[in-house]
């Protein structure tokens, strides 16, 4: 009995020796080089192949997103055309719902405001904001109603379609006449009431110069 004592506390003392002669010495390192047991800094390890995020894009995934129009002149309008009898068909099945209908909006609708009328209203009180009293540049129509309508399925419309609603609500405000047929060369000709009322922001604080290189 005394004899497996004395061997049970020789093995307790020489592991206590054997950890300080670790500690005092070069610390143990895993297989990776990181070193175990320390609690202070240590060298960080480059994983063996660096983690690679996304994938380049090419021209055409560019393309789908790439729906901008310059609205002054209509640079980047799409193909397509549509006339006001077709977008009177479609803003009944597409529009209705919440506009009401012929775009005379009411209480009872999701946006009450009506889609027509209000010109020359923009300086004057109340004003009557409509897309024809409104927007400086027939464009801005177009591309308003091709990103974000119908409001609970934006961007489904085909271009045809979206010319077919525009050529129809500027014919509601008188801006087009009823046998109008839209497409990217004659929606740009069209000539807004409102064309002359916005003004150039020239703040220094409000111009950016674009850089894309040596950029300060």
């Amino acid at each position: 009995m005394q004899s497996t004592r004395h061997k049970l506390l020789l093995v307790l003392v020489a592991g206590v020796f054997s950890g300080c002669a670790g500690m005092g010495g070069a610390p143990a390192k895993s297989s990776t080089g990181i070193y175990l047991g320390a609690t202070g800094p240590h060298p960080v390890q480059p994983l063996a192949d660096k983690p690679r995020f996304g994938k380049a894009i090419s021209e055409a995934d560019v393309a789908a997103w790439n729906i901008d129009v310059r609205t002054s002149d209509g640079a980047g309008l799409p193909p397509g055309r549509g006339s006001v009898a077709q977008g009177r068909q479609i803003y009944a099945q597409k529009c209705a719902a919440c506009h009401g209908p012929d775009g005379k909006g009411g209480a009872a609708y999701q946006y009450p405001g009506a889609l027509f009328g209000g010109i020359g209203s923009m300086t004057k009180v109340p004003r009557i904001l409509t897309p024809g009293s409104m927007y400086p540049y027939a464009p801005v129509l177009f591309d308003y109603t091709r990103r974000a309508m119908p409001m609970d399925r934006p961007q489904t419309l085909s271009n045809d379609e979206t010319y077919a609603l525009t050529a129809y609500l500027l014919s509601l405000s008188g801006l087009v006449p009823a046998d109008a047929v839209m497409d990217a060369q004659s929606l740009p000709k069209v000539q807004m009431p409102n064309r002359d009322g916005f003004i150039v922001d020239d703040r220094p604080d409000a111009k950016a110069v674009r850089c894309m290189t040596n950029c300060k």
